[in-house]
């Protein structure tokens, strides 16, 4: 692949616990190019989470690299790591990770606050990812006020409103039932297409593990396209 956006190399990231070593990524090579869908599966412990983790410098790898357009991000400053996170990639979880006492507007305005975006800008970018997530009727709700795709709408909004040109999304859909999980998916993509940005999507879902323009598996810490 020529310039991707993401390329990691020889990626390990070992733990030490009560005198042992315990390897979850052993030697990982993996690609993604601007605006490419893939998806990743594979059972629990098998290091999913790690990776993403590793590749959006929430964790740092204990040999290898990630290299963000041909820059190694493990020699970013703490705060060029910070801006990286806040301004390049956008962060889906399983678990929604809303400030309670905020509103749906205020939580989905926390990564423009932190970019020092001026206010009233701010709010007008909410207010647009609010329109195009559905919840405009929403934006002075309190994130225990909605229902669990909902609050996960407003997870998404606040990952992308940044317009970051990766998304990470670990089990997006994990805590939904099946048809609300389908029409979370489907703002995802939508919004990942109109920003025209990556996605590395980690799913248990054969489904949605099949709809991946590139499709791996990760087992016991290792990376391999999927049959």
């Amino acid at each position: 692949m020529n310039n991707p956006l993401v390329s990691v190399r020889g990626l390990t990231r070992s733990f030490h616990k009560d005198g042992a070593t315990v390897s979850v990524l052993k030697g990982v090579d993996f690609e993604v190019a601007e605006g490419e869908f893939a998806t990743i599966m594979g059972p629990s412990g098998a290091g999913k989470t790690t990776f993403l983790h590793v590749l959006g410098s929430l964790d740092q790898p204990t040999e290898g690299g990630v290299f963000y357009r041909g820059k190694d991000i493990s020699l970013f400053t703490a705060e060029e790591q910070c801006r990286f996170r806040n301004e390049k990639v956008g962060f889906v979880f399983q678990f929604y990770h809303l400030l309670q006492d905020f509103t749906v507007l205020e939580n989905i305005m926390i990564p423009q606050w932190i970019k020092r975006v001026k206010a009233a800008e701010a709010e007008g970018a909410a207010e647009e990812f609010l329109r195009i997530m559905g919840l405009a009727d929403r934006r002075h709700h309190k994130p225990g006020e909605l229902s669990g795709g909902e609050q996960q709408r407003v997870a998404i909004a606040r990952a992308l409103i940044n317009r970051p040109e990766l998304i990470l999304a670990d089990e997006p859909t994990g805590n939904l039932d099946r048809k609300t999980g389908r029409v979370v998916l489907d703002y995802i993509l939508s919004v990942r297409e109109k920003i025209g940005a990556a996605l590395i999507l980690v799913t248990h879902d054969p489904e949605i593990g099949a709809a991946g323009k590139t499709r791996l598996t990760m087992v016991d810490g290792e990376l391999f396209q999927a049959e």
